[in-house]
């Protein structure tokens, strides 16, 4: 394993120049237990929409936006990811493995493996691999760079079983289970408005020095540690393409949206 792995990091120039859109890592490590009886053999990141991968498409989104430094995870079925990776030349993007095999670590643990592999003096992005969308990054980093918050994240009001609380100037202030009734509440105030979260997210690089977190975790517990102290902004993107694909019957839908 270790071996491939060094052999997928060698097959790119690592030395490189960053592009100006600078780095990302893509969540791919999950189980992908929604998307059964695909994940039984394969891992969710490889399946395919309209002819290409999950993953092939997300690199090919960054690319859009000069994003070619990518760093992706994986866990279930790595030699498959590492295989498509090296195959394809990495799609044309210098694409970085952080190995989770021995243990998936979540959208927060896989961050912070990963900080060697990201940490710079500037932005960087997340995405998760299972979703697909046509969010404008350039928007999303100039609203970032306009306000300067910590994190600033995709957000739109769309219908979703967890949802985000936000005051009236797009600060996080929450989260909230829509099914159970279940909420956790980072700053208290009245009248706040739920949105969906849509794992397209800034971060800025001290980021790293404020997770407390460790081991196994969602990224979103690190948001709502850091909300009350730190300014973490939901960009409102309603109206873009966004498609989640969760679960099998999901590809038919994205199919129609992403060609």
């Amino acid at each position: 394993m270790d071996k491939k792995i060094k052999e997928v990091e060698n097959s790119r120039n690592q030395s490189s120049p960053l592009g100006a859109g600078g780095r990302c890592i893509i969540f791919s490590a999950g189980l992908g237990t929604r998307f059964k009886p695909w994940t039984d053999s394969h891992p969710k990141a490889l399946a395919i929409v309209n002819g290409k991968s999950l993953l092939q498409r997300n690199i090919e989104y960054l690319q859009q936006y000069n994003i070619k430094d990518v760093v992706v995870n994986i866990h279930h079925f790595p030699d498959q990811i590492i295989a498509a990776i090296k195959e394809n030349n990495g799609w044309g993007s210098n694409v970085i493995i952080s190995d989770e095999s021995d243990m998936v670590l979540e959208t927060g643990g896989g961050l912070v493996k990963a900080r060697h592999l990201l940490e710079s003096d500037q932005p960087f992005f997340s995405l998760n691999v299972d979703i697909l969308t046509n969010l404008d990054l350039n928007k999303l980093m100039a609203f970032h760079q306009q306000h300067k918050p910590l994190v600033t994240f995709g957000v739109t009001n769309r219908r979703s079983s967890r949802v985000l609380l936000f005051d009236n100037d797009n600060r996080l202030c929450g989260w909230k289970n829509v099914q159970t009734g279940e909420t956790k509440i980072a700053i208290d105030k009245p009248g706040l408005v739920e949105k969906a979260y849509s794992c397209v997210v800034i971060y800025e690089p001290q980021i790293f020095s404020l997770i407390k977190e460790q081991g196994k975790f969602s990224i979103m517990d690190s948001y709502l540690s850091l909300a009350a102290e730190h300014v973490i902004l939901g960009y409102d993107h309603s109206g873009d393409k966004l498609v989640d694909v969760g679960k099998p019957e999901s590809v038919a839908i994205a199919e129609k949206l992403f060609q």
